[in-house]
């Protein structure tokens, strides 16, 4: 569907759909409510790609999952810092508003994005990539730990973050090591797993399947695996969670049962979200750039956005720097 075929159903030139498109003035309201009335039946979008090569203004959704997500304040202002420093529009939409992602995904298709930043779960949807596939709008992987090579994408390596912060802990003599994972339809979820997993295979320490638990990324089913750690007859002397959110979970039912941080139990997190430096003692974590990836992922998709659907140059994958931050919550375990 064309501007030109909304002209010709409504009887008017494609010049006075252009003008009616863009709300420029001197148009009668008899024109505007024949052209308005002619899209609506045609089910005409504007083509967003056009519009952000004529005016220079790319337009990129930006979806997000977990409102109470500690990454999310940081995500946004790194996502509103770089649409300010290159002059792209950006359109948020919180996916809980839709009864499923696609038809929040759907609604900003229909707003006339170019490209859309996809943070996790939905970065790994093949649903949701099919969708835009098909409407000519580019997606932004955001934090993919499987990222596909007809993505762009920005990631970390989950895999060698909990790698990372595993050595840290058998560094400092845990052999009793547990691991509370993430919500198991993230990707990222799963890498550090294998990442915890390797890591302890390669020092020849074994993980009970008691030591390994599930957890959804959130607060309160930290909460949850907590408690199930911490009331095995044979409790793990550190607790890796799969990310900051959960390990503070387990910091506040450590110390709601008289244990110890750090001297009886060692809490380690992922991401050095603000709450890793804001709970007592301080979380030992894995520092993850999430503003910085931020404002990469809308540079990339405003870039997407301004060039055609059919556009068959390569897609970029960005791999962000981590950072293990050694704070307050890790130390030797009581001998």
């Amino acid at each position: 569907m064309t501007l030109h075929d909304v002209a010709r159903h409504a009887g008017v030139s494609s010049m006075t759909v252009s003008r009616v498109i863009n709300d420029y003035a001197f148009i009668s309201e008899a024109a505007r409510a024949k052209v308005l009335k002619s899209i609506e039946e045609l089910g005409y979008r504007p083509n967003a790609v056009a519009r952000a090569t004529r005016t220079g203004v790319a337009q990129v959704g930006v979806l997000y999952s977990n409102p109470n997500s500690s990454n999310l304040s940081a995500f946004l202002m790194g996502a509103f810092r770089k649409a300010g420093e290159i002059g792209c529009q950006l359109l948020i939409e919180p996916t809980a508003a839709h009864p499923t992602p696609a038809r929040a995904v759907a609604k900003l298709i229909e707003a006339g994005v170019g490209a859309v930043v996809l943070p996790p779960p939905l970065c790994d949807n093949a649903k949701i990539l099919k969708l835009l596939a098909a409407a000519g709008v580019a997606p932004v992987s955001f934090a993919t730990a499987r990222p596909s090579p007809d993505v762009t994408s920005v990631a970390i390596d989950d895999f060698e973050g909990a790698a990372m912060m595993t050595r840290h802990l058998i560094a400092l003599g845990h052999v009793d090591i547990a691991l509370v994972r993430g919500d198991p339809s993230h990707s990222t979820s799963t890498r550090r797993e294998e990442g915890f997993r390797a890591t302890m295979a390669q020092a020849g320490l074994a993980v009970p399947d008691a030591y390994v638990v599930e957890g959804a990324f959130t607060y309160r089913s930290g909460l949850t695996a907590a408690s199930q750690l911490l009331g095995l007859r044979r409790r793990p002397s550190a607790i890796f969670a799969s990310n900051d959110d959960m390990a503070a979970a387990v910091s506040a039912v450590a110390h709601g049962m008289g244990i110890a941080v750090p001297t009886e139990l060692s809490i380690a997190g992922f991401d050095d979200t603000p709450v890793a430096s804001t709970i007592w003692p301080q979380l030992t974590t894995i520092h993850q750039p999430i503003a910085d990836m931020a404002a990469t992922a809308v540079e990339l998709a405003a870039g997407l956005a301004r060039r055609d659907a059919d556009d068959d140059q390569p897609r970029r994958h960005v791999l962000a720097e981590l950072t293990l931050v050694v704070r307050q919550s890790t130390a030797p375990p009581a001998s």
